[in-house]
């Protein structure tokens, strides 16, 4: 294990601004069209699903961190509770699904705000940007993540102004449910998930936070809550707006609902604001999976040189350059709604460990009801399995590569744990 900790810098102000940062602008900008393709008019009834799993998985990744305050997320608090396979299906689940999700956030902010043509390119430089912040620090972190969120609440509350003087289109939160179904409610459920996951961000940078048994419980609920009401509002805001079919066709859909008013000269604005949103997004993913890496890096689940804190700045700075690289490979090869689908795939992976763990727990460690552990472990298991099929099938085969790759590496040092 490394002998160098990473320094607790980090009070609950940067904590929850950390867990918003990553979770406004992943949805908000990102996912609400390709749910919508799944549920129509029933997208909000797919909100409210993964809202509420969302609250299950956050209680009990709330309630894993306090006990265990270090870096790592459910791939420490899998292997501390469950063993060593579980932490390492967590926190490889955790590492796919992450990484993805880094190169949805860096293709969204090009679609915003690239020239046509340039949006690859545009989307590469945008990660090596925002890794070369995280580098230098997880309080610059915090600071840009602090200065994002107060420019994006400021342009997300243009669009519900804009939003509410638009005539009201066809749609009915009790009956649109178009073509839908269950099934495809759920599946967009599935896939508004990937907007809400940022809390797990919170609980990765355990050992930076300071009183974290007090903090990070803290930090979660009120970063989720904040995220759930905006998302609540601008999900709404869209489909009056816009109707269901136009919300699904949509590639801007928040510029497009400023446009149905005619408020035209508001059009860079949501696109700045969806820039400085998906940026937010990424710089704090880069900080979660970078703190994960270094986590399983210690226990040789990944290669032991990204176990590795520079001693300047206390990031885990190989852990991140490497996820750097292999975000900007990503974001050369695939699309955006592939990205997001086998995101969420890995990420409800994860907190089912999480859940799992959170059961083992007992007094005086609980504090939370069961009965929400077991309610989260069953609508991850519910929302992978409406993933579209070639989500779940890539994700299947990755996991697999990470499992056996393991196996391999134990035969060989059968020593390890």
């Amino acid at each position: 294990m490394s002998s160098t900790p990473l320094a607790r810098r980090l009070g609950l102000g940067d904590a929850v601004v950390i867990g918003l940062g990553s979770m406004i602008g992943a949805g908000v900008f990102a996912a609400l069209a390709p749910a919508a393709q799944a549920a129509g008019g029933a997208l909000l009834w797919g909100l409210a699903i993964a809202a509420v799993v969302a609250f299950c998985n956050a209680t009990s990744s709330a309630q894993l961190a306090a006990a265990m305050p270090r870096a790592g997320g459910t791939y420490l608090y899998g292997r501390e509770r469950l063993g060593p396979w579980w932490g390492f299906a967590a926190g490889w689940s955790f590492v796919i699904g992450k990484t993805a999700s880094c190169a949805a956030m860096a293709m969204t902010f090009a679609a915003y705000v690239a020239p046509a043509g340039w949006e690859r390119p545009i989307a590469v430089a945008a990660v090596i940007g925002v890794a070369t912040v995280g580098y230098r620090g997880v309080t610059r972190t915090a600071r840009v993540t602090r200065v994002i969120v107060v420019i994006v609440l400021a342009v997300l509350a243009l669009v519900v102004v804009a939003g509410a003087s638009t005539p009201s289109r066809s749609w009915s939160w009790s009956t649109d449910t178009g073509d839908a179904g269950l099934y495809g409610v759920l599946q967009s459920a599935g896939i508004l998930f990937f907007a809400f996951a940022g809390y797990a961000r919170i609980a990765t940078m355990g050992e930076e936070v300071r009183d974290p048994a007090r903090v990070i419980p803290r930090a979660i609920v009120i970063a989720l809550a904040g995220a759930m009401v905006v998302y609540a509002v601008i999900a709404t805001t869209a489909l009056v707006s816009l109707g269901p079919p136009a919300l699904a066709a949509s590639t801007e859909p928040l510029a497009d609902v400023v446009t149905t008013r005619g408020w035209d000269w508001a059009v860079p604005v949501v696109m700045f604001g969806a820039g400085a949103a998906t940026l937010g997004a990424l710089l704090g993913l880069v900080a979660g999976i970078g703190r994960t890496g270094l986590a399983m890096a210690r226990e040789s689940d990944l290669p032991r040189w990204l176990d590795a804190v520079h001693p300047r700045f206390s990031t885990p700075h190989r852990a991140e350059a490497t996820l750097a690289v292999v975000v900007c490979a990503i974001v050369l090869t695939v699309d955006l709604r592939d990205a997001i689908a086998f995101s969420s795939f890995g990420v409800l992976l994860y907190y089912l460990v999480a859940n799992i763990a959170a059961l083992t727990q007992g007094m005086p460690e609980r504090r939370y009801p069961r009965a929400l552990a077991v309610t989260g472990a069953i609508g991850c298991v519910t929302l992978v399995a409406t993933l579209p099929a070639q989500a779940i099938a890539v994700g299947i085969a990755v996991l697999l590569v990470g499992v056996l790759g393991r196996a391999v590496v134990l035969r060989r040092r059968p020593r390890a744990p």
